[in-house]
């Protein structure tokens, strides 16, 4: 099929083709989707589950695992796991990573159900379980909302507010608060008055409780219509629940008469929240993932801005994360590397071939690159940072076709050929090998991309605009192409005999016959070469995601477990008015109590902890940080001792925990701290780098336990129960009622002492039915024991399992800590039933790893039987194949000398790579093919098929190299940039001497024939 002829016989289709490329780009440019990362489903769940009272070891045999064992009958669950605190159960479900997306809703509904029938069996006094499966939910629009002078009440109405009119904007899906202080009414009875009265703690429960009920009042008849009753209203004011009145005997009493009602906040909050040391809360934006989100986030901007003029004086609303922007950089900085390539490729080309050529080679190039964005946009394929990397990994790929038809066209119209019989030559022969070349690197990243599992999801659109712009450049290639080379090369009237007869070509004519002489000396320094490189790939310092270019970095505080949350804040302030003072610090914010809302995907909050504090610290540019977090940590080391301080730098990808994890599983905790203090101290010593050692259970927690008195304690009527409502009415206080105001819900809680009063648990008197009168609980308790308490069991799939957790030191990495430290821990005998797993980065890695070993193989045996029908033979295929493993030298070198590490961009690069050289060795081989068959003695023919295409694998690589370059300062394509340019200038040598050599050598009785049939008869 005469392609090429026919787009210069009928341009008017070729222009059509053109012109939907280009305005078909500029339209879908403006309307393609923008996100941060891939649109990704995260496919877990988690139950919550509170059972108050209970201690984290009851928590985890009476609720985890009952709840576990059903949810675990789920075929399609990969792992559970669960945290375990006193009064809280917290289970988190992951499926397996081959479920595809559209099952999850039902497969969350079948999980509800199971909870569901399960929470019946559960013991008294657990509440029903809670399943979220929107964990996994970004909100990537972050605010910090300061209020100075503003009362608690006002916060809140103001954050009802600005939630209710931002949720009216378009493309906004969600939005969450957090840190809102939290209010509570407190009832405080003065205990003596009630002792003397002889008035039950239940007799002013009950009324409040009935003050703030709902009860249905019934309807009656009136003629033919039936009217309801409500039911009168509701105690609606801290004022009117003062005034409520409790029976004693045979008096009514006002409630101001023997308590007292203040309304403050929670002195146990879940969390709080400070912006550059203001007190705050936080209001996070989720926009539709289906929508761009830079049209999203501009969107809201409007709107805060609108916003702006009617917000009282003092209310602000401070950008935390701002993904609109982000992604928006993002896309502005790929035109930028896109113009810069597209500029090399245009001005190498016309410094080798002259300003027509690099004219319509650049003018193709553009033409599929934009004409890939067209076909993004109309099959939904957003643009984010895997979908532009593939762009950038396919430059190279998409030149080379375009450089192979315009430089045969050229060379055949300087030889006096016309323009279609020059595309006729030049594409013709070419266009089948081109094809089968374009589908092999396409086929190359097959694996990847069609995977069904988490991987495959995440990197779709890297096998789909990979597979979209090579197919459109060969399209192009052959349309395009040949119809702007009709335009614009000339025709001259001479013998083009000498085309390659420049200094260039015969010199490498004559490196080549030299190399054919030496061929074994020659294959034999290649392949000590490649196994020194294999060697040296060994040196290369691994890292599954490079550091992000964000300029944000995070810091993690904790003290020992049972410290409150003032502790914490206090400790963290001395840390936020450090940073405040730092030039290249911009924003601080402050959590206390857990992480911030999930406002990346690649971020994962911590748990709720009181004794855990979190800063997000921006800073003025993003090179700045290593520095400031050198001055941080030894800030922290002297003034905060007495916490673990760490800081983290934002990472590509996922959050795969602490960089180096080891899981000890058993079923007694003690045997597992043991356990995890002796490997702590093997860890220590094999590598004493490592930053941070802990382990996730944390500390023992001192516990205060009554020592029930059971015969003194029954005569009184007094059971445990009692004597636990006692304590808790004199510590934090009962939760007795829900006071609404307006939309709120307020708890109500009666407490014997007030807010600051210092807690006295023996002074406390019970109520005893069968006295009907109080009991000192002195007299039915033997004292109060303090007991070390595990107050966070971890468990995985059913089994109880602790963590070591340990960060590397800045310029180190997960995997060289694992060299040092595996062989001395896994050495370690274990106790019968006890198990020990690896976690971290390295189970990261390793499961991505695994997942791509078991895709690949596929993937690269569809490639060898696509390049053995290519060539219909088998020798063929094979040289192209052999030189694959060549490849990985010029990577190792790169990586080696610009100390970069092999990490998974790196991995997509060397997939790249070995796309590039089978392209430039199919076709190698394929001229040799043809060239032989003119009648040309075998050396001659290898020589000259050689030379003439020395000039198109040189100006692709050296394009493509030069193309690269824009992008080593991108801190996410630098390494994979790296392996591309320095594998592609090996794998150029490997075309031109290796590829010709190998032909010599296995085609031996080829060429031996071809000799003695040249020998005089």
């Amino acid at each position: 099929m005469k392609i090429a002829r026919a787009s210069i016989s009928n341009p008017l289709i070729t222009w059509l083709l053109i012109l939907a490329c280009l305005f078909g780009g500029i339209w879908g440019y403006a309307t393609v989707g923008r996100l941060e990362d891939p649109a990704f489903t995260i496919k877990q769940a988690v139950v919550t589950t509170q059972y108050p009272g209970a201690s984290a070891e009851q928590v985890a045999r009476e609720v985890s695992e009952p709840l576990e064992s059903v949810i675990q009958q789920m075929a399609e669950v990969d792992t559970i796991t669960s945290t375990n605190k006193p009064g809280v159960s917290r289970i988190s479900v992951e499926l397996d990573t081959t479920v595809p997306a559209d099952a999850l809703p039902q497969l969350w509904d079948q999980l509800r159900n199971k909870v569901s029938d399960e929470a019946a069996r559960l013991p008294d006094g657990v509440r029903p379980p809670i399943v979220n499966d929107g964990f996994g939910d970004v909100y990537g629009i972050y605010f910090a909302v300061t209020a100075p002078g503003f009362t608690d009440a006002e916060k809140h109405e103001l954050a009802t507010y600005l939630r209710r009119e931002l949720l009216t904007v378009d493309g906004v899906a969600d939005i969450t608060l957090a840190g809102l202080p939290e209010e509570t009414i407190y009832v405080i009875p003065d205990m003596a008055i009630l002792a003397n009265l002889g008035i039950s703690p239940e007799a002013i429960i009950g009324q409040v409780q009935s003050a703030s009920s709902v009860a249905r009042a019934g309807s009656a008849e009136t003629g033919d219509l039936r009217i309801g009753f409500d039911m009168p209203e509701g105690t609606d004011s801290v004022r009117a629940l003062a005034e409520l009145t409790v029976t004693a005997g045979d008096q009514v009493i006002r409630l101001t008469d023997i308590a007292r009602v203040e309304r403050g906040r929670d002195t146990t909050p879940l969390q709080m929240i400070r912006h550059n040391g203001q007190e705050a809360f936080t209001l996070a934006v989720a926009g539709d993932a289906s929508r761009n989100i830079v049209d999203i986030g501009n969107h809201v901007d409007a709107k805060v801005a609108e916003m702006s003029a009617d917000l009282p004086v003092g209310v602000d609303l401070h950008p935390i994360y701002r993904q609109h922007e982000v992604v928006d950089e993002a896309s502005n900085s790929f035109l930028i590397n896109l113009a810069a390539s597209v500029a090399i490729v245009v001005a190498v080309l016309a410094l080798f071939m002259g300003w027509r050529a690099a004219v319509v080679v650049g003018v193709t190039l553009l033409l599929t690159v934009v004409g890939t964005i067209f076909f993004m946009s109309l099959f939904s394929i957003e643009m984010e940072r895997i979908s532009l990397g593939a762009l950038i990994i396919a430059m190279g790929m998409l030149v080379d076709n375009a450089i192979v038809v315009a430089e045969g066209m050229q060379l055949k119209m300087l030889s006096g050929r016309s323009s279609r019989d020059a595309a006729d030559e030049a594409a013709n022969r070419v266009q089948i090998p081109l094809l089968g070349a374009t589908v092999i690197g396409i086929m190359a990243f097959s694996g990847i991309g069609l995977s069904q599992d988490s991987t495959g999801e995440f990197m779709f659109s890297l096998f789909a605009v990979i597979g979209i712009s090579l197919l459109l450049s060969w399209l192009l290639a052959l349309t395009v192409t040949p119809l702007l080379a009709h335009y614009v090369f000339r025709r001259a009237e001479e013998d083009g005999s000498e085309a390659y007869g420049g200094r260039l070509f015969r010199a490498y004519g004559a490196i080549l016959r030299r190399a054919i002489r030496l061929r074994w000396l020659v294959i034999a320094g290649l392949v000590v070469m490649t196994g020194a490189c294999f060697w040296g790939f060994g040196k290369v310092e691994n890292q599954f995601f490079p550091d992000s270019d964000t300029p944000l970095f995070y810091v993690h505080y904790k003290l020992p477990q049972g410290t409150s949350m003032d502790a914490v804040g206090a400790d963290l302030a001395v840390a936020e008015d450090w940073l405040l003072e730092q030039d290249d610090v911009s924003a601080v914010s402050t959590f206390l109590g857990g992480g911030a809302t999930r406002f990346m995907l690649t971020y994962s909050p911590e748990q709720m902890m009181p004794s855990y504090g979190h800063l997000i610290v921006r800073m003025t540019d993003v090179s700045l940080i290593p520095a400031l977090r050198d001055r941080l940590e030894a800030f922290a080391a002297e003034e905060l001792p007495n916490g673990e301080f760490r800081t983290q730098q934002l990472a590509f990808g996922p959050n795969s925990g602490a960089p180096v994890e080891l899981r000890l599983s058993g079923n007694d905790p003690v045997v597992l701290r043991e356990l995890s203090e002796r490997m702590t101290d093997i860890i220590t010593e094999a590598d004493p780098t490592l930053l941070n050692l802990r382990t996730d259970w944390r500390e023992w927690e001192p516990t205060m336990v009554p020592l029930y008195a059971a015969d003194r304690a029954g005569n009184a009527g007094i059971s445990r129960a009692d004597v636990a409502q006692a304590i808790l009415i004199e510590t934090e206080g009962v939760t007795v009622a829900q006071y609404r105001e307006q939309d709120r819900q307020i708890p109500v809680v009666v407490r014997s002492r007030g807010t600051g009063a210092p807690v006295n648990v023996m002074n406390q008197v019970i109520w005893s039915d069968a006295a009907s009168g109080y009991v000192p609980l002195a007299q039915v308790i033997d004292g109060i024991e303090i007991e070390p308490r595990n107050t966070m069991i971890h468990r995985r799939n059913r089994v109880p399992t602790l963590t070591i957790q340990a960060e590397v030191p800045e310029g180190g990495t997960a995997s060289e800590a694992m060299s040092r430290i595996r062989g001395a821990v896994e050495a370690v005998d274990l106790p019968a039933g006890y198990n020990m797993e690896w976690g971290g980065e390295y189970e990261s890695s390793s499961e991505a790893q695994a997942g791509l070993g078991t895709k690949l193989p596929l993937s690269f045996l569809a490639m060898v039987l696509i390049s053995v029908l290519l060539f219909g033979k088998l020798r063929q295929p094979l040289i192209i194949w052999l030189l694959v493993p060549m490849a990985l030298n010029g990577a190792v070198i790169g990586l080696l000398v610009t100390g970069l590490p092999f990490s998974f961009t790196a991995l997509l690069g060397l997939l790249s790579l070995s796309g590039m050289l089978i392209k430039n060795g199919i076709v190698l081989i394929e001229e040799i093919d043809l060239t032989r068959e003119t009648g040309l003695p075998f050396d001659d023919a290898v020589v000259e098929a050689s030379v003439s295409r020395l000039r198109p694998v040189f100006l692709a690589a050296a394009t493509t190299i030069l193309g690269m370059a824009p992008l080593l300062g991108d801190s996410f394509f630098a390494s994979m940039s790296v392996t591309i340019m320095g594998g592609l200038a090996f794998a150029t040598v490997l075309t031109m001497i290796a590829a010709p050599l190998l032909y010599v050598m296995l085609m031996r009785r080829e060429r031996k024939a071809d000799k003695a049939s040249a020998l005089p008869a």
